[in-house]
């Protein structure tokens, strides 16, 4: 894996989740997204859209433990694997509203 797919990733993966699901969120709270689906189980679709958020988070930082991906650097390897700990420490703490939150407030 290239060292600078390594590095980047992990947060880049994490920018691209939050900014998804809460896109989603405000485009499920719309006024405009009831209209058109009025019983639509949004929540489940938040809840399904940040479990595979944690989880895409959690294979990436198991990917780079494994000794599939080795980097012959080991500090490109330590960075990297802090950085997708950080990112997996992120999504989670910034992807929680959306599991205990009422949906639209």
């Amino acid at each position: 894996m290239n060292a600078l797919l390594r590095l980047s990733l992990p947060l880049s993966l994490w920018l691209a989740s939050f900014s998804a699901i809460y896109g989603l969120h405000g485009m499920l709270c719309s006024s405009r997204w009831a209209a058109i689906v009025p019983e639509f189980p949004g929540r489940v679709l938040l809840i399904a859209a940040t479990l595979v958020a944690l989880a895409l988070q959690a294979l990436f930082l198991a990917l780079l433990r494994s000794a599939r991906w080795p980097h012959p650097d080991s500090a490109i390897h330590r960075i990297s694997l802090v950085l997708a700990a950080a990112a997996l420490v992120g999504t989670a703490w910034t992807l929680v509203p959306t599991l205990t939150v009422s949906h639209c407030l």
